[in-house]
């Protein structure tokens, strides 16, 4: 009785022990996403859009920084400096002479009396004692406050500040560009796990119909209606089915953390996705072409850069004209006991600087300036062509997989009646096992073949919008 007991107990405690009770709680914790919501959590937790964004930052400041030089500098500039320095100087004393206005000249000379030697006597004089004057450096102060206005600078203010401005329309693109890349990465994540999903599920179906055709064969077997033979056609078909389960639950657990990746969350975090996907994603603009697409306005800035280039490296070898204006004021070295300076003056003026003779060196940086510019202007015809053919070849890929999706809806509907038929005529006994078995496994790769060309639609759908710069 104990050992019945005991049975009993341990299959119940097996029982509880073989609920998925994980894939319950996971299921019920498990977060709802919709495509256009992993698309705005992909752009949030994108770093390349991040620092694309900071390149935009700092472009503007460097274009703010660029604009100043249309405006006056002002400069203060002060010095001050202590020394020990000291020491004396002598002055020599001696006669000074007296003047004395002459009535014939109206003007003063001094009394004196000429020889014929050419020597001279005083006849008055002050006397002028020697001197002894001591001098100390003490501290020194110096102080200049300076204007400077740029008046004409051969245009090298202005390109360098379009230079800039093109700068900040190529980073504002950029980000377009990069968040157009992390939006079709997420949609093809999305859809490639949704299509894992559907797949897994396609391959649950076509278990369950081999399951029920097993019962019956089995019957069938038990009551002498069929061979044995049928029984393991079945079998292997089952075993064929329960590996195809197992690949299709990796590849969607794969695929799963394949979107958390992207979606920069936890790669074993649960999610819900909206797996209703339209027969038709919505019509599309043909006519817009890529005027609109990042990459664009991308390189036509750097065409206009290239040529304001050329307008800065001419602007180097152009008159420079500038004004200034001034005060400065020094105070220090005592002579005496007095301050020899303590005081302050103003100035203004203007600068003019042209160059002469430069050695061919202007002509040689010309026109390398403008081979650069013919480089950039190369690139963006050769570029602009490559995404022409991306666009044609985008469209294509869209129409095609409108016109597959199509077909495989009809080929699923034919699947599907002809699977209908099959079993009809084996339960009657007009068709061997294996034509039911092959109309099955028509069945499931016409089902697995819609579902690939649902998710390819929507994908080639994000491709051609991206085509057009109109994704983002």
């Amino acid at each position: 009785m104990k050992t019945y007991i005991y049975n009993n107990v341990l299959c119940l405690l097996m029982c509880f022990a073989a609920i998925p009770s994980v894939s319950i709680s996971a299921q019920e914790t498990a977060r709802n996403i919709t495509l256009t919501e992993a698309r705005e959590l992909a752009l949030s937790h994108n770093k390349d859009i991040a620092k694309s964004r900071l390149t935009l930052e700092q472009t503007r400041y460097d274009a703010k920084a660029y604009k100043t030089n249309y405006l006056p500098r002002i400069n203060l500039m002060a010095a001050d400096m202590y020394s020990t320095g000291k020491g004396n100087f002598g002055i020599a004393g001696g006669h000074l002479p007296i003047y004395m206005l002459d009535p014939t000249t109206g003007t003063y000379i001094p009394n004196i009396t000429m020889g014929s030697d050419g020597s001279y006597t005083l006849n008055q004089y002050a006397d002028f004692p020697s001197q002894e004057i001591d001098y100390k450096i003490g501290n020194i102060f110096l102080g200049n406050v300076s204007l400077t206005q740029p008046l004409y600078m051969g245009g090298k203010i202005t390109a360098a500040y379009r230079m800039a401005t093109y700068g900040t329309e190529m980073a504002g693109e950029n980000i377009r560009l990069t968040e157009s890349q992390a939006i079709l990465r997420t949609d093809e994540a999305y859809m490639q796990a949704i299509r894992a999903r559907q797949l897994a599920d396609v391959a649950r179906s076509y278990k369950q119909l081999l399951d029920e055709l097993m019962k019956n064969v089995d019957s069938a077997v038990r009551h002498g209606l069929k061979t044995r033979n049928d029984q393991l056609k079945v079998q292997v078909k089952l075993n064929e089915a329960e590996l195809a389960i197992q690949r299709a639950d990796n590849a969607t657990r794969l695929s799963t953390m394949n979107l958390c990746h992207v979606l920069g969350l936890p790669l074993n975090t649960p999610l819900r996705l909206n797996e209703s996907l339209p027969d038709s994603p919505l019509p599309l603009d043909r006519a817009e072409g890529i005027a609109s697409r990042p990459e664009a306005a991308i390189l036509q800035a750097k065409t206009d850069i290239a040529t304001q280039q050329v307008k800065l490296t001419r602007s180097d070898f152009m008159p420079q004209l500038a004004m200034f204006a001034g005060y400065s004021y020094m105070n220090g070295i005592k002579v005496g006991g007095t301050n020899l300076f303590n005081s302050g003056m103003a100035s203004v003026g203007a600068t003019l600087k042209v160059p002469l003779v430069t050695f061919g060196e202007r002509t040689y940086r010309i026109r390398s300036a403008k081979a650069r510019q013919q480089i950039a202007q190369t690139e963006q015809q050769d570029l602009t062509e490559q995404m022409q053919l991306e666009l044609a070849q985008a469209d294509n890929n869209f129409a095609e997989a409108q016109t597959e999706l199509r077909i495989t809806q009809r080929s699923l509907e034919q699947a599907e009646e002809n699977m209908r038929l099959a079993r009809q005529q084996y339960d009657a006994g007009m068709e061997p096992l294996s034509q039911l078995l092959d109309a099955q496994a028509m069945w499931q790769q016409a089902s697995a073949d819609h579902v690939n060309a649902k998710c390819q639609l929507q994908v080639a759908h994000t491709k051609l919008l991206k085509a057009q710069g109109s994704l983002r």
